[in-house]
């Protein structure tokens, strides 16, 4: 098969186009044929050693986390699948691999592909829809009529905020750029700030829960609209202790870890603030729940470019310019 591979830590260098053997499934995996995959910033900063002290690869390594496709083969103990099924997945951390032709899933990370959507829409959900999934639901428990605030509403993660926020019954306010005001608009956003502008610190107040996504700078001020007891979880970082404890980390990496999020955690104790970071975990289970929001048409891909399979290294570099509305996809077959 051919996968397009990394061979080390690197800013600049472009993925390889190489010859790999068809890898063969072990008894609880299946071996999906891959039509389409999509391009997350996580790949970017995988690819430029942002995360190797919490995920260290060895190279060569197949980057990309979410695909679509169809069931080859089968392993001995497979029970939820068949051959011919039509399937999408969040790849499992040290089991990526999705820039390739074929790839191995263990059935625990893998849903059947929503009905009423294409190859390369159902690849751009899993990694976006299960951190939103992960966030709102499983972290802040958002209720009806409580008021959220998602960053960079017409980005990946963004746009599926905005619709799970507003089918959970959230009053949401976002920002983005003036030129994607009808989109963020017509996902649902009731309040919409032109990030170039404007300053969402001076318009928003006493919200219930922040999804950040952004830098430093953005987080403290979220930090200052929150009300007393609100929730702020970061996709972005600092990572917390909790998150270091929950992947297992070592005594060293822990405290860095300790180290890097300590004046947030300070700041958010102070305005009695809940911090937490969040670093999203593959989960067939939940993508098979989200699976039936796509075909009651509650959640809605958004996608903003499809390349193809020899355009990969396009695709990353066109990620990486931040200029994306919804995801980036790369059509295999």
């Amino acid at each position: 098969m051919k996968a397009f591979t990394l061979q080390r830590y690197s800013k600049t260098d472009k993925l390889k186009l190489v010859e790999f053997p068809e890898p063969s499934p072990q008894e609880n995996e299946v071996l999906v044929e891959i039509h389409s995959a999509s391009v997350n910033q996580l790949d970017s900063k995988l690819k430029s050693g942002e995360f190797k002290m919490i995920l260290p690869y060895k190279f060569p390594l197949i980057l990309g986390h979410d695909i679509a496709g169809i069931v080859k083969k089968i392993g001995s103990k497979v029970q939820n699948f068949k051959v011919g099924d039509e399937v999408f997945s969040r790849l499992p951390d040290f089991h990526i691999g999705a820039f390739a032709e074929y790839v191995t899933i263990n059935e625990n990370f893998v849903a059947l592909k929503p009905k009423n959507i294409s190859m390369e829409e159902a690849a751009s959900i899993p990694l976006v829809a299960l951190t939103v999934w992960q966030a709102l639901i499983e972290k802040a428990n958002l209720k009806k009529g409580q008021k959220v605030f998602v960053q960079a509403g017409s980005g990946g993660v963004g746009t599926i905020a905005i619709q799970l926020a507003k089918h959970l019954g959230a009053f949401v306010a976002t920002t983005t750029s003036e030129k994607n005001f009808d989109l963020v608009k017509r996902l649902g956003a009731d309040v919409i700030i032109d990030y170039k502008t404007q300053d969402f610190e001076n318009i928003l107040t006493s919200y219930d829960l922040v999804l950040n996504s952004q830098n430093q700078e953005t987080l403290e001020k979220s930090l200052r609209i929150l009300k007393a007891g609100g929730k702020l979880i970061s996709i972005s970082g600092p990572p917390d202790p909790a998150f270091a404890k929950e992947i297992g980390l070592n005594f060293f990496l822990k405290l860095i870890i300790s180290l890097l999020s300590r004046k947030t955690r300070k700041e958010a104790k102070k305005q009695n603030i809940d911090y937490s970071f969040l670093f999203m975990q593959a989960n067939g289970k939940q993508l098979s729940k989200i699976r039936k929001l796509i075909e009651a048409d509650i959640i809605k891909p958004t996608i903003d470019k499809i390349f193809p399979f020899e355009q990969t290294n396009d695709a990353i570099n066109y990620v990486e310019s931040g200029q994306a509305k919804g995801k980036v996809v790369i059509k295999i077959k």
